[in-house]
């Protein structure tokens, strides 16, 4: 940990030295016109998350092989490309790939193993997390500057639920999303993306989206369970039923643009914004569970309703801001559905593990995350003041809140958050700092317990 605390400090003084470019030298982007009026183009943008991680690992658990109660890694959280092309003032297609999760010994091609050129976590494979045309049939005028409707299709964003479900990665409060509020993630999904049809648009203050989507297929298959309030759900759709999905906000102050579906995640003190918004996500038949050898269907019906604040205050010429986001969440996949996950993780299950702690959650650093029942989250940061010594780094702190109750556990979980942004360029060049708890919950005797864990996340993004 120490080791980590000083290469953050080296780190710091080497960006902030170097930082002769601020957000004015960023402009409009990277983007090529194709006429000479700008109004015919193709925008890219690219972008890079690296994390640097301490990490307390769950009892039972080895790292390549070895047991570990703690690892220190590298890895790449994202590296994506997004490139969209306004081939007329109405038509629009976007195309948006890249890699997710690459650690020194995960998160590489499928399979990739061992030593060598394909070993372990090498070589990722590129893919496509959206790509969509979309054309606009109703275009804000003059006279009508907040209304509009616009519709697409494709491999879409369009997944419903809450404001973080979303999010954009470029952006965050936080060092990341909390993941729940994709609640679908690498099951019925492609890393949050379905196949499928949308209509978004404004309605003066209101903002509204919504999608027909077809899930991808799933067919885990439901243990067997002696009584019905032992039966657990499992991600199991058959030919998979379209999924219904929308997501409505009123916006009380500036109004949000909705040209591209990412939800920002803080402003730093550039807009206004108070919203209050609800949403839904509902795919029949979407899990199935078995009792006394009789399968059962369920439906997935996923509901929430969530409010996000992001204004200056105080004196203009500080520059402070405040950044706040609510949700409350309500999940329903089915009886005792839970699914554990840890990002990144690098750990398994360790078979000659002698000791009585093991976590129900299994190894490395996963957690309960996604289940039957309801999730609260909160968030705030607050923007520090800017100051007149050079460099001009803004520092943002912030903290983070979860707690979960779901019907597979036996008593509620929470997770704590709290860290910092430093921002060079605002977020085009930015450190993120976090700790975080996780929660875990002892198999054997049901003790609730916690893990730690420390990030230290660059980003650069043009």
């Amino acid at each position: 940990m120490k080791k980590l605390i000083l290469l953050f400090s080296v780190l710091v003084t080497t960006v902030i030295s170097s930082s002769g470019q601020g957000s004015s030298d960023y402009g409009g982007g990277i983007k090529l016109n194709v006429n000479q009026e700008g109004t015919k183009y193709v925008r890219f943008i690219t972008w890079n998350q690296t994390w640097f991680r301490a990490s307390q690992m769950n009892p039972g658990t080895t790292v390549g092989g070895e047991a570990a109660t703690k690892n220190y890694d590298v890895g790449m959280r994202r590296l994506r490309m997004l490139a969209y092309a306004q081939v007329s003032k109405r038509y629009m297609v976007l195309a948006h790939f890249g890699i997710n999760n690459q650690t020194f010994l995960n998160g590489g091609a499928s399979g990739s193993t061992g030593t060598g050129g394909y070993g372990a976590g090498k070589k990722p494979q590129l893919f496509f997390h959206d790509f969509w045309n979309e054309y606009a049939v109703i275009q804000p005028t003059k006279e009508n500057k907040n209304s509009s409707l616009t519709v697409g299709a494709g491999l879409n964003y369009f997944l419903g639920i809450s404001r973080m479900t979303y999010a954009s990665t470029l952006n965050f409060l936080t060092v990341d999303s909390p993941i729940f509020s994709w609640a679908t993630i690498e099951n019925s999904d492609q890393f949050a993306r379905q196949m499928g049809f949308f209509a978004k648009g404004k309605l003066n203050k209101l903002e509204y989206r919504f999608a027909l989507n077809k899930p991808y297929a799933t067919n885990l298959a439901p243990g067997n369970a002696s009584a019905a309030d032992k039966a657990v759900a499992v991600d199991n759709n058959g030919k998979s039923a379209f999924a219904k999905t929308g997501y409505v906000e009123y916006q009380f102050l500036d109004s949000e643009s909705n040209f591209l579906p990412f939800k920002v995640g803080t402003y730093l003190g550039t807009k206004r914004v108070f919203n209050i918004g609800a949403g839904f996500y509902s795919q029949p038949k979407g899990t199935k569970s078995q009792v006394n050898g009789t399968v059962s269907t369920h439906n997935i019906n996923l509901m929430a309703v969530d409010a996000f604040l992001d204004m200056t205050i105080g004196k203009k010429e500080k520059n402070m801001a405040i950044t706040a986001y609510s949700g409350l969440f309500n999940y329903n996949f089915g009886p005792n559905y839970l699914r554990n996950l840890g990002i990144m993780n690098v750990g398994v299950a360790d078979a000659n593990f002698k000791g009585t702690d093991k976590l129900m959650a299994g190894a490395g650093n996963a957690q309960p995350m996604i289940g039957t029942g309801t999730i609260f989250y909160t968030q705030a940061g607050l923007l520090l003041p800017k100051t007149k010594e050079k460099p001009k780094m803004r520092v943002q702190p912030f903290a983070a809140y979860t707690m979960k109750n779901f019907e597979a556990l036996p008593t509620s979980v929470s997770n704590v958050d709290l860290g910092a942004n430093w921002l060079i360029d605002g977020h085009h060049a930015k450190i993120t700092t976090q700790y975080s708890l996780r929660p875990g919950i002892e198999a054997s005797t049901g003790n609730k317990k916690s893990m730690g864990e420390f990030i230290m996340q660059l980003q650069v993004y043009l």
